[in-house]
């Protein structure tokens, strides 16, 4: 009986529930409808290397979800309005300060940072999301919440501030099951012990409170009318607001950084079952933390590497600029919950391996396949290797996005290829059923679930090709001229950066990735 005789069994989608810290089976609220949101950069300041790892991991969630045939609703929030008091930074007003830094108004700081995280994303191949919601723009829906937790007398205001009473909510809410702490399962006595002295700390009932709209000082520039006087809302607030808004009372899964576990997912689900009366996510994903060379990112150390950095190799930790690809690879080879940790031998190690991978899957993609052959494989126990490799595409996806395992899996599959690609193996070794199989996984899982793609796109593609072209007609000068150092080193250096020419026959000059 042949390899595709066997029955495949179906694995149920499992992910890890940071709410009940388990593994559970993933049931969506509305069958074939998945609600996502995740929580999206602050665009106070350029995005760093931590900011790469949540939305490359959650655009692999999105993606894999979308190949199971959900339609996924994928909201990200944009933060551009500072307030980070909560967070134990007492800069109230980052955005409007780093604007005065800078000599810009708040809202062109935020288009600013805005426009080059978006180019960041795009080199990254991430997908947009669906709805990209600013805290700035949802004003109003803050409000309203605000308004809602005060008549629920789970709020209150003070000289035009508003805190979250967070004793009061936990001694109504714990008879339901529904604690302050349910998602970090720290304990409301330690919090009201140990909270640290921040700023209106003397306008609090209780230390750990923490507030939904702060009363704005003259100066500040960042401010909106309210019931309450002239103010901006607080840091946790807006999520809860726009969550609501384009998802309901409760969707499938809210997602983001271990880092925001505590305090700000934990205080979102506070003021969401303050307002709905339920917790607002079904499902509580979280990435675990990036470190550099063994060390958290801190500016202390150091260490704290911008995305353009990574792209153009500008940090004094770097020895060379990486391919958006190199760090999206070296992100995936880690199973999204286990700490990653980042350094030049491991992104040179990535870059060289996300290369072979692309390389061979290209020149596999080509590898002639007879459709109507339906003799058997001369190598039953290759072929039957490879279905067991490819089929552990999904087992390994459906079981918590493990992503390390999928690459595992398809860099066990390689030797076999490149034995193919180079007539080492026997053309007849696979049957033209599993090459046709392998060659479509190969495509599903490399481009459409990873998102591995060395084709620049869009606006990027015309530029790319202007360079190239500038690049090829200075080296075909130079060669006319008999420069052919010159010519040589425009060919070399490319090379260096990944891209390869290729000089055709006809007098053509083509390039590549490689």
């Amino acid at each position: 009986m042949g390899a595709f005789s066997q029955s495949i069994s179906i694995i149920m989608l499992t992910v890890h529930n940071s709410l009940t810290n388990q593994k559970e089976p993933f049931i969506s609220l509305v069958d074939g409808l998945v609600g996502m949101y995740v929580c999206g950069p602050t665009v106070s300041g350029e995005s760093h290397l931590g900011h790469a790892r949540p939305f490359i991991v959650f655009d692999v969630i999105n993606r894999y979800l979308q190949s199971l045939g959900y339609k996924v609703r994928y909201v990200r929030n944009i933060t551009d309005a500072g307030h980070f008091e909560e967070a134990g930074i007492t800069d109230t007003n980052k955005i409007g300060n780093k604007a005065l830094l800078e000599k810009l108004e708040p809202m062109e700081l935020v288009q600013k940072y805005t426009r080059l995280f978006h180019d960041a994303m795009a080199q990254f191949n991430n997908l947009h999301p669906n709805i990209e919601p600013t805290a700035t723009g949802h004003i109003i829906e803050q409000i309203d919440m605000i308004q809602a937790m005060i008549k629920n007398k789970m709020a209150y205001v003070v000289n035009g501030s508003v805190y979250f009473d967070i004793q009061t909510y936990h001694e109504y809410f714990s008879k339901q099951g529904i604690p302050y702490g349910i998602l970090s399962n720290r304990k409301i006595e330690d919090l009201l012990e140990t909270t640290r002295e921040l700023d209106s700390q003397d306008e609090k009932k209780n230390k750990a409170d923490f507030a939904l709209w702060k009363k704005a000082p003259d100066k500040h520039l960042m401010r909106w009318t309210s019931p309450w006087g002239d103010g901006f809302p607080a840091w946790h607030i807006e999520c809860s607001a726009m969550s609501k808004k384009y998802l309901g009372n409760q969707f499938d899964i809210h997602g983001g950084g271990l880092d925001l576990l505590f305090p700000h997912h934990e205080c979102e689900i506070a003021q969401s079952v303050c307002v709905n009366n339920q917790i607002p996510a079904k499902y509580w994903l979280h990435n675990n933390v990036i470190t550099i060379e063994g060390r958290k990112m801190g500016k202390s150390y150091n260490n704290v590497i911008k995305l353009s950095e990574l792209f153009t190799g500008s940090h004094p930790l770097l020895t060379q600029a990486y391919h958006p690809m190199a760090i999206r690879f070296l992100i995936l080879q880690s199973h999204y919950r286990s700490t990653l940790d980042f350094s030049n031998t491991a992104l040179q190690s990535a870059e060289k391996a996300v290369k072979r991978l692309w390389d061979t899957y290209q020149q596999f993609l080509t590898f002639p396949v007879d459709c109507t052959d339906n003799r058997p494989a001369d190598n039953i126990e290759l072929e039957k290797k490879c279905v067991e490799l490819v089929a552990s595409f999904d087992s390994y996806m459906d079981d918590d996005f493990n992503t390390a395992q999928v690459i595992g899996s398809l860099f066990e599959l390689l030797p076999t290829l490149n034995g193919l690609l180079n007539q080492q193996l026997p053309a007849r070794a696979l049957s033209a059923k599993t090459v046709l199989l392998i060659q479509q996984q190969l495509k599903k899982y490399i481009e459409t679930i990873l998102g591995i793609q060395f084709q620049v796109s869009g606006i990027y593609e015309d530029k790319m090709n202007r360079v190239m072209d500038l690049l090829i007609k200075l080296r075909k000068t130079a060669k006319d001229k008999k420069d052919f150092a010159t010519s040589d080193q425009i060919r070399q250096e490319l090379v260096t950066l990944g891209i390869q020419l290729k000089d055709e026959k006809d007098g053509r000059v083509v390039w590549r990735f490689i």
